[in-house]
């Protein structure tokens, strides 16, 4: 099976099984029912297929670039004034409960585990072959998994729904404690680790694997301070055969879409209907043809490192656009397209590529990089500094050797002299910090910033966050959307 009937088979007919919150006060009814439905090995795997798609950006529904970027410090929402206006708020934090942005990641993101839960709960009882059943029955638990992941980040404490439902009384379930909605992630990656295989055939890439299984396991330890839990598991990721790319900005060219770096990417397509490709393109890309959204800031700029004679971190210029620099098609980058003077282009493809609005990136939300940063930071918090400078400096390494390796950079085939230098210092606060700048200029526009702030606690969040109203007690988490509370008779 191709990977693009992962996407390309949306089954708008599944719909009509998996609930709503405006579904009316009846069972469900429809063409397919839960009896007629999940019958066969095709249903099973129509139905993980589309617990897969909200995962893409096929869909604006699908903002969480807002949450992990426009929320932080790397960025604000850029484009015109009037356009998405409901952004800016999140921007200033100074968001209600009736906020469409809001509103939009709650709703898709429950969807999406709606349709796991029909998935875990369903596809037991057919026949079929049960090694596939079971990876499917895993690939929906980790589908769940990642889908709470960004619910709990954004939300705290929020409905914990892990079973099917087949009418209205059972949309209405109380708010689960955040330390409660991370034991069920736990739960359902363990289980899910147990199931899927290493790898898939090229013919399947774009499923959830073992490494993304226990990648992602690896982060929610971490984001809970389980700092052994977190190093076993990124031990675990790393003993699967991932490497790092030798050129950094080769992650986001379409040409290594699923390469040896990738934990795991949300896959896109161009030229499909219904249209699978990515939104982002457009969203991302200078005005007029795009919007010119999501644009860095001077202070993410100012983050990345330079030497005395003037030779910046490439990082910078594989994931910013920026004056006196080429633009992706080529033509001189014009600050003038963006309200900060700079556009992100991780998500950005040229226009020889694929038309405007119909990206063919993927989106990566691991990559192995993630997984050596994640071993630094539990290795240095388990006070054994002297060994977090390894997978710390590994991450370094690479991207200064990008000048040795990429030809199309100034001054390439050779390494500057005192650019990204291995790092000695042991000392734990020092090393902390060190973490830190390195994961918000090695992960930066892929959407965690906000997350790390938020975990890093009410200091540094508010010290990164000063040139708006943040205020950490108020604002570590976003209000539950007022349609949630007023259709969920059990939220109080």
């Amino acid at each position: 099976m191709k990977i693009k009937y992962i996407y390309t088979i949306l089954f708008f007919f599944v719909l009509s099984i998996t609930s709503c919150e405006k579904m009316l006060d009846v069972d469900l009814q429809g063409e397919y029912t839960n009896n007629t439905f999940y019958q066969t090995k095709e249903h099973a795997i129509f139905a993980i297929n589309s617990t897969y798609q909200i995962a893409a950006f096929t869909s604006t529904a699908n903002n969480l670039w807002v949450f992990g970027d426009v929320a932080s410090d790397d960025a604000v929402k850029g484009g015109n004034s009037g356009d998405l206006s409901d952004i800016t708020y999140i921007n200033d934090f100074n968001v209600n409960s009736d906020n469409g942005q809001i509103e939009s990641i709650w709703k898709h993101y429950y969807e999406g585990i709606i349709r796991a839960n029909n998935v875990i709960s369903y596809v037991p009882a057919i026949e079929m072959d049960e090694n596939l059943k079971q990876q499917i029955i895993g690939e929906a638990k980790f589908l769940r998994a990642y889908y709470y992941f960004h619910l709990v980040n954004i939300f705290g404490e929020i409905p914990l729904k892990i079973e099917a439902v087949n009418n209205v009384e059972g949309l209405n379930v109380p708010v689960a404690f955040v330390e409660k909605i991370y034991n069920q992630i736990e739960k359902d990656l363990s289980e899910a680790a147990s199931v899927l295989p290493i790898a898939y055939s090229n013919l399947e890439t774009g499923r959830a694997t073992k490494g993304a299984t226990l990648g992602l396991l690896a982060k929610v330890y971490l984001f809970q301070q389980k700092w052994s839990l977190a190093l076993e598991s990124a031990n675990a990721v790393e003993q699967l055969g991932y490497t790092l790319m030798p050129i950094y900005g080769n992650n986001f060219n379409v040409g290594y879409k699923n390469n040896s770096e990738v934990i795991f990417k949300i896959q896109h397509l161009e030229n499909q209907v219904p249209i699978l490709g990515s939104y982002l393109n457009q969203y991302f890309s200078p005005k007029p043809t795009g919007y010119s959204f999501n644009a860095p800031t001077q202070n993410f700029i100012d983050e990345f490192e330079v030497t005395a004679s003037g030779v910046v971190d490439p990082r910078l210029d594989y994931t910013v656009g920026r004056d006196g620099k080429k633009w992706v098609n080529g033509e001189n980058f014009n600050p003038a397209w963006s309200v900060t003077g700079f556009l992100q282009r991780k998500h950005v493809q040229p226009t020889s590529e694929t038309p405007i609005g119909d990206g063919n990136l993927n989106y990566a939300f691991m990559r192995f990089s993630e997984i050596l940063l994640i071993q630094a930071e539990a290795l240095n918090e388990l006070g054994r500094a002297s060994e977090a400078l390894i997978p710390l400096n590994r991450v370094r390494k690479r991207a200064r050797e990008c000048y040795f390796y990429d030809t199309e950079l100034e001054n390439s085939g050779t390494v500057p002299n005192l650019l990204l230098v291995d790092i000695n210092n042991t000392d734990n606060s020092f090393l902390r910090s060190t973490i830190r700048h390195e994961r918000r200029v090695e992960l930066g526009f892929e959407f965690h910033r906000f997350y790390d702030l938020m975990r890093y606690g009410k200091n540094i969040a508010e010290q990164a966050l000063n040139t708006t109203n943040f205020i950490y007690e108020q604002h570590r988490y976003f209000p539950i959307p007022q349609s949630e509370i007023d259709s969920n008779t059990k939220i109080n």
